[in-house]
């Protein structure tokens, strides 16, 4: 179990570096929330026996989320989303939104990549838009994901 949880703290340790530079000084709360779900979305792919790109995947998801809406998905809600979202970095269209939802729970949400770019130093990222409807509230996120060179998707800002 620990070779498994590994991975996933320092994915978490660089995202937490990450995000507490760029926004801690103008949203505390939301940061704290940022991380608090990162945390949790990368320890549950961690535990769930996920790979390098589960666990960065569910550190993106948590990332995304944030602690308050992060705590109303239950793990089957942050597994569609998890997936939704790695899925549209790779494979969607600049522009095309991708939906999930969990029959079960009536939580839903889309991911669209908005913008595709490559930096100097050869590696794509993509801007993107997500949205989770949770309870039939709507929470809107937006940030930028890079590709790592082990194929998996690691949130920028």
């Amino acid at each position: 179990m620990h070779d498994r949880i590994a991975p996933g703290i320092a994915v978490l340790a660089a995202l937490a570096m990450l995000i507490g530079c760029a926004q801690a000084q103008n949203a505390p709360k939301t940061t704290v929330g940022g991380l608090g779900g990162a945390a949790a979305g990368g320890l549950i792919a961690s535990a769930a026996g996920g790979n390098s790109a589960a666990i960065a995947g569910g550190v993106i998801l948590g990332g995304l989320l944030g602690g308050a809406v992060g705590n109303a998905l239950d793990q089957r809600d942050r597994e569609l989303a998890q997936k939704q979202a790695q899925m549209s970095l790779e494979t969607a269209r600049t522009g095309q939104t991708s939906t999930w939802q969990n029959p079960d729970s009536g939580n839903a949400g889309s991911f669209t990549p908005t913008r595709t770019y490559q930096q100097p130093n050869g590696q794509y990222c993509r801007e993107y838009q997500q949205e989770i409807i949770v309870a039939g509230e709507r929470h809107q996120s937006y940030g930028t994901a890079c590709r790592q060179a082990d194929g998996s998707w690691k949130i920028q800002n």
